[in-house]
């Protein structure tokens, strides 16, 4: 488990979230607005547009709602946005599961998030 410190400058995390070994949220309850940013911020995103929260949010309700990952093609159908453009936003899969502040999920999973 890891605990990541603070960046210097305006986006500050809670003290006491954990992560893993690989910068995945342990407890996704301890995750917020003000985390999503941080996170954002050390996944090299200067910033989060209402685009990007879109993403973030239909991520998370999609998550947490059924405990299962959800299928890229249906989040980019669902808010607007084509593969290319998620790519433009976020980098990859990976950033977006992480800013979302879900859990790690999983070896096989994770070979397939780019």
């Amino acid at each position: 488990m890891t605990t990541l410190q603070p960046l210097p400058g305006p986006a500050r995390r809670a003290p006491g979230i954990h992560f893993d070994d690989q910068g995945f949220l342990l407890d996704s309850s301890q995750w917020s607005r003000e985390t999503a940013r941080d996170l954002a911020h050390r996944e090299g995103l200067d910033e989060l547009t209402l685009r990007h929260w879109a993403l973030i949010n239909h991520m998370r309700d999609r998550y947490l709602g059924s405990d299962a990952l959800p299928n890229m093609r249906l989040v980019c159908r669902a808010t607007g946005l084509d593969r290319k453009e998620v790519a433009h936003l976020f980098g990859g899969c990976r950033s977006i599961w992480r800013i979302a502040g879900l859990p790690n999920p999983g070896t096989e999973a994770l070979a397939y998030m780019h």
